[in-house]
């Protein structure tokens, strides 16, 4: 059966990379990337919020079909996934959650340099604007939520090669 390790945390903590890391280290590793879905069409982040933030209400059954497609396939799924165990459908394969715990202004400033490195003064601004109004929010509850749940909580401010150690040291 092979072993699931959810990689959470806010959007620009790592998650990504981390999960990259783990894939060149683990043997017989595979791995599936939130961002690869389409999940959030459907959801109005603002009344999601006022209306209790239920991570049920997000349909992960696309998800959880591939999960079902690895299982017993390769040793280690790897999840770039935020929501650890939160989402009943996807809570009950996960083995492990690791979050990522990155300072909200360094996970910011690395979503800037990622997602807009060559944005004018006024994008960027836009692009804060929008974080600050929209986003920060969502994050906040993502600290106060997800990462309690989670196994283990690594420094999202250490390097790579120290996060992989501490994670690849608990899995064994």
């Amino acid at each position: 059966m092979s072993k699931i390790i959810a990689i959470a945390g806010v959007s620009g903590s790592g998650k990504t990379t981390i999960v990259n890391a783990l894939m060149n280290r683990l043997n017989n590793a595979a791995a599936l990337y939130f961002d690869d879905y389409n999940f959030d069409e459907h959801i109005e982040y603002d009344l999601w919020m006022k209306n209790g933030a239920d991570y049920n209400e997000w349909d992960l059954m696309p998800l959880k079909k591939d999960i079902d497609k690895l299982m017993g396939q390769t040793e280690y799924i790897l999840l770039d996934y935020p929501f650890a165990y939160k989402n009943k459908l996807i809570a009950s394969y996960i083995d492990i959650s690791v979050y990522i715990d990155t300072p909200l202004d360094v996970a910011l400033i690395r979503r800037i340099f990622r997602d807009i490195p060559d944005a004018s003064e006024n994008q960027i601004r836009k692009y804060i604007s929008n974080y600050i109004k929209y986003e920060r929010p969502l994050y906040k509850l993502m600290i106060d939520n997800i990462m309690p749940d989670s196994n283990i909580v690594v420094d999202g401010l250490q390097s790579v090669h120290d996060i992989i150690n501490e994670i690849c040291h608990i899995l064994k």
